[in-house]
């Protein structure tokens, strides 16, 4: 008989990360053993992530490193999921003899169908039509270990920036059911999640035809098996003076916000189509501080784009100066055929994307640093998640606003909540001592 074993390898977002709990919901409702570690499992699947080609080429490269196995094992299966999966079709199948199915990211449902089919007639199987009416509801997720957890509210994306694969892989928006998403976010506190995090790759666009985002919001931060909310990603064009109404009201909900900025060139922001301007993001960067003044803000920023010059790269520079956020993600354009910006004139080289790519590196190091240094005194509080890399005799948590803390205590502590004073700041870690420990 052969082996129902599967181990799931995730690349990519937060929203992969769910993803891969879900499939894992799927696979062992029908029966099939999750296990922890690629050498136990006879199903190797891998959950791919293509918004940039360095992540698609990770993965291929994995699956072709991987195939070895299937000679030590001739009933071992490998197989790829997500937006890669989507997006390149059985075209994978054709490129990568080792594959065995290739499933997008509405089909997830097929998977042991699919998986059946492929142990018992020995094929090669795709499946990548889009379906823009599924939302996986009625299933739950088997999550990871840990004290923290994800729950999707939404998934699929309406707004189609000009350099962005996720609409053609993801498909439209649409809202999972508010009474599915609150019952959801009580059953993972009873399980032990105490921070939790709502997903959607524009949760501010949540509506179920009942609930918008921010009745979604307020109800859920009133669920008492969770101390803490989060919610990733966030659109600038829909942040509304509502959302932050309830940020700042609901005591769960947390006092960060990651919210993408991408480029601060009027004249750029519009060649994305990101449907704002600088202004206007930096009027609800205010309007977040002004109610919420102690608030961590986090973001995303892309140098490169087709056309962009030194003066546009100095708007963007210059913004992210005045602002400073408490963490930037950088990247250079990447570019993803079938996208509008692929067809753009004036392709940036790859030298200059690096040198900008670089420079903003260096001064979001500066301020992360310096925000990280006005810390050291305060008392916070953290949610102890782990034991420290560096040494067991230490714990890792998160603040509420999104930092990572380091200090000496016992492992019974982890999933619980610890008040600490700052001590010590360096890189991108707090490091403290417990207030009055018992």
């Amino acid at each position: 008989m052969k082996s129902n074993k599967f181990y799931i390898r995730t690349y990519g977002c937060q929203m992969n990360v769910a993803d891969s709990e879900l499939v894992a919901g799927i696979l062992s409702d029908a029966g099939y053993q999750k296990v922890n570690t690629i050498d136990e499992a006879d199903i190797i699947i891998f959950n791919s992530c293509t918004v940039r080609q360095h992540a698609e080429d990770r993965v291929l490269g994995r699956i072709t490193a991987e195939s070895k196995r299937k000679k030590q094992n001739p009933n071992m299966l490998i197989g790829l999921i997500g937006c890669v999966a989507q997006r390149k079709g059985k075209k994978l199948l054709e490129e990568i003899k080792s594959l065995d199915f290739v499933v997008g990211t509405d089909q997830y449902r097929q998977l042991p169908k699919i998986i059946t089919s492929c142990m018992k007639r020995k094929e090669h199987l795709f499946a990548d039509v889009q379906n823009n009416i599924e939302n996986y509801e009625n299933i739950y997720p088997v999550r990871n270990n840990g004290v923290n957890t994800f729950v999707t509210i939404m998934r699929g994306c309406n707004n189609f920036c000009s350099y962005c694969i996720v609409p053609y892989v993801r498909g439209r928006e649409r809202s999972r059911n508010h009474k599915e998403i609150l019952h959801e976010i009580e059953n993972v506190g009873n399980e032990g999640f105490k921070d939790v995090t709502l997903l959607g790759q524009n949760v501010n666009s949540y509506n179920d035809s009942e609930y918008t985002f921010p009745e979604l919001l307020k109800y859920a931060s009133q669920i008492s098996t969770i101390e803490r909310l989060r919610f990733v990603t966030s659109h600038p064009k829909d942040i509304s003076d509502k959302v932050i109404e309830v940020m700042a009201a609901e005591p769960k909900l947390c006092e960060h916000l990651h919210l993408p900025m991408q480029s601060g060139s009027d004249r750029i922001l519009e060649k994305m189509n990101r449907n704002y301007t600088s202004e206007k993001y930096l009027s609800i960067i205010h309007k977040l501080q002004d109610a919420i003044p102690n608030i961590a803000i986090t973001t995303d920023v892309m140098v490169g784009f087709p056309g962009e010059t030194e003066e546009d790269f100095l708007q963007t520079y210059n913004l992210m100066k005045q602002i400073r956020f408490d963490y930037a993600f950088t990247f250079k354009y990447s570019h993803r055929e079938g996208t509008a910006a692929a067809s753009y004139a004036e392709q940036i080289p790859e030298k200059t994307r690096l040198s900008r790519l670089q420079k903003l590196i260096e001064l979001q190091e500066q301020i992360t640093f310096e925000k990280y240094q006005e810390q050291i005194g305060r008392t916070v509080q953290v949610y102890v998640e782990h034991t420290s890399k560096k040494s067991d005799k230490e714990l890792s948590g998160r603040t509420r606003d999104n930092k990572i803390a380091v200090f000496p205590g016992d492992k019974k502590l982890i999933g619980t909540f610890v008040d600490i004073e700052i001590i010590d700041a360096t890189g991108w870690t707090l490091k403290g001592k417990q207030i009055n420990p018992t």
